[in-house]
């Protein structure tokens, strides 16, 4: 059974930051990418970053270019996204998604794997 699950959303202050963790079971980590996904009240949900586990190729949306590390520890089957610098905009529940074969994409539809989601909300 292929699970995803999320840890490490939170409260924090505008400025603040928070890792959030994925861990993956039940396929193979290497052949997967693994991003994070976002969605605000009221909004589609959106790419935040994603990462190749094999090559560590990264990929980040504009909005959080600079401000956010996604990295992964293969031997752990985890995947980690460095929240730095939170603005109230990025209030959101974050998913861990995974996609095989095809590399890292920023639209929901292209992902196989979802997790439950964590939430983040950032005060001003």
């Amino acid at each position: 059974e292929v699970q995803l699950v999320e840890s490490g959303g939170g409260l924090v202050q505008a400025g603040g930051s928070l890792r959030l963790s994925c861990v993956a079971s039940g396929f193979t980590f290497d052949d997967y990418a693994i991003g994070w996904f976002r969605q605000a009240p009221g909004k589609e949900r959106e790419g935040v970053s994603c990462i190749t586990s094999s090559d560590k190729n990264t990929h980040y949306a504009d909005s959080v270019k600079g401000r956010f590390t996604i990295s992964s520890d293969n031997a752990k089957n985890t995947v980690y996204l460095q929240m730095n610098r939170l603005k109230p905009e990025d209030t959101a529940v974050y998913y861990c998604t995974a996609r095989s074969g095809f590399g890292c994409s920023d639209t929901p539809h292209d992902m196989d794997y979802w997790g439950k989601g964590t939430l983040v909300t950032v005060s001003s």
